[in-house]
């Protein structure tokens, strides 16, 4: 009876000593399973990972660039709106001056009225009639299709004369025809600069401009380095330019030479 239930109790302890085995065996199989999932054999994950670091980097340096460009944008346009104020300011100091340079030349005139002048009425006469001459023969050599600016304001002043003259008042139209003279004069040197007429691609200058030789070059008579050689210009040599093309200026020297020299060859006096 003893011995029957010592070997109930082994038998027992025995299947339980198996069925903790068989628990065992199944927990660890299962923890090999779970770990088995969230194992990284191939270091995907951690290629992964480090390719998420390496992209946000790269983002957050984009960014910093962006905001690095929107603020040099903002600082350009504060800059462009602040030439933009000053070009205007110009403009407007220039219509100014303009005005009061009008204002002035009208002035005159009509000092010249109250006092009725010491210029008498023939004398007065022979320069309008001068002056019409000169504006026709002007307008000859200029050509219809020509807008020169010396032309149009002397014709202006040439109209003004007439009606002082005709309101007698002689003085006030003698100066208007002397200032009427000093445009048609100006045109004329223009012209007297140009070797025979303007073409396409060459620029006119709207008025003469003071230079001087920086170094010793040629005046040719073509606006090319193969074209003839005309004289010889030295260092200091002063001359005036009265158009340009490409990297040329067609001048005119002191003593009448006229041709085209490289514009670096030339500076302001």
């Amino acid at each position: 009876m003893a011995f029957s239930s010592a070997l109930r109790r082994r038998h027992f302890c025995l299947y339980a000593g198996v069925a903790m085995a068989a628990l065992l065996l199944t927990a660890c199989q299962t923890l090999y399973k779970s770990s088995d999932l969230t194992s990284d054999p191939d270091g995907k994950v951690e290629r992964l990972s480090k390719e998420k670091k390496d992209l946000e980097k790269s983002l957050a340096k984009s960014e910093a660039t962006r905001k690095e460009a929107e603020g040099k944008l903002s600082e350009n346009q504060a800059q462009l709106l602040e030439k933009e104020a000053q070009i205007k300011g110009l403009e407007e100091q220039m219509a100014s001056q303009q005005k009061t340079l009008d204002d002035a030349v009208q002035e005159v005139v009509r000092a010249k009225a109250k006092l009725r002048s010491l210029e008498s009425r023939a004398e007065a006469a022979s320069n309008m009639a001068e002056a019409e001459i000169a504006m026709i023969a002007l307008k000859a050599e200029v050509g219809a299709k020509e807008q020169d600016p010396d032309v149009l304001k002397a014709e202006q002043l040439l109209k003004m004369s007439a009606e002082e003259f005709k309101n007698e008042n002689y003085g006030g139209a003698l100066y208007l025809t002397n200032q009427a003279k000093s445009h048609i004069k100006a045109c004329q040197t223009r012209l007297r600069g140009r070797e025979g007429t303007i073409t396409e691609d060459e620029t006119p200058l709207s008025h003469p401009l003071a230079l001087k030789v920086l170094k010793k070059s040629f005046l040719r008579k073509e606006p090319h380095p193969s074209s003839k050689a005309i004289r010889s210009l030295s260092k200091g040599t002063i001359v005036t330019a009265h158009s340009y093309k490409a990297e040329w200026v067609r001048i005119t020297c002191e003593r009448g030479a006229s041709g085209w020299v490289l514009r670096s060859a030339v500076g302001s006096r």
